[in-house]
């Protein structure tokens, strides 16, 4: 089994080295789509967070919730990175790939997952495509395709791309002005936790407006629902009724059991009195909640 792995690794790092810069065997990482920071020790944890988002969003988990090294993931192009690898076209799919190349070189032994929101959706990328990469995932708040929250009963990635294209031009022509307006309105109803909010508008003020703007278009056009059969490993899901969504909390709860009915070991939980953040906006619950997966 231990030969396996090794050898499994081995393939994983070969094929990242056609992927990214850096020679497979290289002991510091360098990507221009991510950068990765440590922090703490023990079991592997990859930290992966949202659309326009940073690692501060991971803060008061990492505090909390010892005995870990937690790997920071910052996708380029967000929260005042240079855009680096995702100047144009995709970025979640790609960063899925350069973290599951960061997983191979840095030789982590199949570490858990945790993203929030885009997060969420490079976890289950990561986990479908490279089944082997990782021992569990969670994912914070998100829909395996999240075009069906935009369009009726019975919407696909090819139908609701006009939408998507029109929504993608529409924030590429905005002013700064319009950007910031929208910005701040769409943190504030995302996050209940006044308190927080400043961090999140800074990170997003401060993302690049096209990849923000790219990014957010695949996460439309993306569904990932035919590949979670492909998912082995225990996987989580924590979500809340979003502010102002026009449903129940049980038709929420029915969303999400269907969308995520082919995952063989699967957890859902909602989490209520919360927006998106989780973290921010129950940070007690969000805490305990990864401590008991974790173990």
């Amino acid at each position: 089994m231990i030969l396996r792995r090794r050898l499994l690794n081995t393939v994983l790092a070969l094929s990242c080295a056609a992927l990214s810069p850096v020679a497979a065997w290289a002991a510091a990482f360098s990507s221009d789509r991510i950068s990765v920071k440590t922090e703490g020790e023990g079991r592997d944890v990859v930290l992966v967070p949202g659309l326009s988002s940073s690692p501060r969003v991971w803060a008061e988990l990492v505090k909390a919730v010892s005995g870990y090294r937690y790997h920071l993931v910052q996708v380029s192009g967000f929260a005042g990175q240079p855009a680096g690898g995702n100047t144009e076209g995709a970025v979640a799919a790609p960063v899925a790939e350069e973290i599951t190349c960061y997983i191979a070189q840095q030789g982590l032994q199949k570490p858990v997952l945790i993203g929030h929101s885009m997060g969420g959706t490079i976890g289950m990328m990561v986990a479908a495509r490279h089944p082997q990469a990782i021992s569990k995932l969670m994912v914070v708040d998100m829909f395996p395709f999240l075009g069906a929250m935009f369009g009726p009963p019975g919407t696909t990635a090819q139908s609701i791309k006009p939408m998507a294209d029109d929504m993608l031009a529409k924030m590429r022509a905005a002013t700064p002005e319009g950007r910031a307006q929208r910005t701040t309105a769409a943190i504030n109803g995302m996050i209940n936790n006044t308190a927080m909010r400043p961090g999140a508008l800074d990170d997003a003020l401060k993302s690049d407006p096209d990849v923000s703007a790219r990014a957010y278009h695949e996460l439309i056009t993306t569904d990932l629902v035919p590949e979670l059969k492909n998912i082995a490993v225990p996987t989580s899901v924590l979500y809340v009724v979003p502010n102002g969504a026009p449903v129940t909390p049980e038709q929420m709860d029915g969303f999400y059991k269907m969308a995520y009915s082919s995952v063989k070991d699967i957890q859902l939980k909602r989490i209520p009195s919360s927006a998106h953040f989780i973290m921010w906006d129950q940070p007690e619950q969000f805490q305990a909640e990864v401590k008991g997966f974790l173990k």
